[in-house]
């Protein structure tokens, strides 16, 4: 049985590279990058859809629900790491990448904090995959996938991409056995020309 690990569609915010706030929404071309992403996974034979309580995740669960006739089941541990004091504020002008610091940002999450989330995250994930009984569709954010192909919760033996621009409404898809192998990495072959991945988009988020 498979975990299908899904990024959020696009946000304005993540074009124009600023930290998210929580209640961040998707944009048009988000909504569009959802719909697109919910037409592919029309036949896929879902059995459930677990999403981070953000609104730029959950739209994006409600737009592959209404597709597939499933609810969708939400989760604060799926959410993006908090960045506290930052969010709102542009990436590019910080004159320091918050991204990779370990320390906590003031009133946010420390790397040490969001990667005991994301643990705590993929095991309920397992959780709710085994007693669904097939495919588990998980929509969540760049930071929180990107952590679990980094730091070995799934194995990428054979599937090789960078992964420095994991876009929005991707979709990887591992096993839910262990070692979790993934057959499909950061895929958007959903997305055409007019809603295909923005590059220079912030990629966490």
């Amino acid at each position: 049985m498979s975990l299908l690990l899904i990024r959020h569609g696009e946000t304005a915010l993540n074009v124009a590279r600023v930290l998210q706030p929580a209640d961040t929404p998707l944009s048009d071309r988000g909504r569009l990058q959802a719909d697109a992403l919910a037409r592919r996974l029309r036949g896929a034979g879902l059995a459930a859809i677990l999403s981070s309580d953000l609104p730029r995740a959950l739209q994006t669960a409600q737009a592959i629900a209404l597709a597939c006739g499933l609810p969708v089941t939400t989760s604060a541990l799926l959410q993006e790491r908090n960045f506290g004091a930052l969010r709102g504020l542009a990436y590019d002008s910080l004159g320091f990448d918050p991204l990779s610091r370990d320390e906590a940002p003031p009133e946010g999450e420390s790397t040490a904090q969001f990667h005991a989330r994301c643990a705590a995250a993929w095991a309920m994930m397992l959780q709710h995959q085994a007693a669904a009984g097939g495919p588990l569709a998980v929509v969540s954010h760049g930071l929180v996938i990107r952590h679990w192909l980094q730091s070995g919760t799934v194995q990428r033996d054979g599937v090789a991409q960078d992964l420095a621009a994991l876009a929005n409404c991707s979709l990887t898809v591992a096993s839910a056995r262990a070692p979790h192998p993934v057959s499909l990495l950061a895929d958007t072959a959903h997305l055409d020309g007019g809603t295909g991945p923005d590059r220079a988009s912030l990629s966490g988020g």
